[in-house]
């Protein structure tokens, strides 16, 4: 099964994708569809989270990198990694993912206002297609701590 049909997928930019929950059988054909770099904000202890999900995702060539963010407490710490962590990635192919996409659309969506590839408008456009976030503490004021970094 593709990446496309992974919950709340959305491709989010050139080269990169963002998704919710992903099933093993989406992890294993990521080499297959392109993919170069996995980032995985989903804490392993989530009842969402794939077992051996590095394996799957190394046993294929492609760069793993783990960031739990924890949902109920996101901080700007988990934020600047994640910054350094999409630096690294450069422009290969590139997975973003965590259980509903609420995370990763938020910390996407900021960063790419941050680098200067999104407007705020184009960044809540994105986000709001996913979910609200004002619907979801602590999320409001992350997102103007976040805001505040510039």
């Amino acid at each position: 099964m593709s990446i496309e049909k992974a919950y709340n997928f959305r491709a989010a930019a050139h080269g990169v994708a963002t998704a919710g929950r992903v099933e093993p059988d989406q992890l294993a054909q990521l080499g297959s569809e392109g993919f170069e770099v996995v980032i995985n904000l989903l804490p392993e202890s989530s009842q969402y989270a794939v077992a051996d999900e590095r394996h799957i995702v190394e046993g294929q060539g492609i760069e793993y990198q783990y960031l739990p963010v924890d949902f109920a407490n996101p901080t700007l710490a988990d934020y600047r990694q994640f910054c350094q962590l999409m630096q690294r990635a450069g422009e290969r192919k590139l997975l973003i993912h965590c259980a509903a996409n609420y995370r990763v659309s938020a910390f996407y969506s900021r960063y790419a206002i941050e680098t200067g590839l999104w407007s705020q408008a184009q960044a809540d456009e994105f986000m709001r297609s996913v979910w609200q976030p004002e619907e979801h503490p602590p999320w409001p004021r992350w997102l103007q701590e976040v805001a505040c970094l510039d």
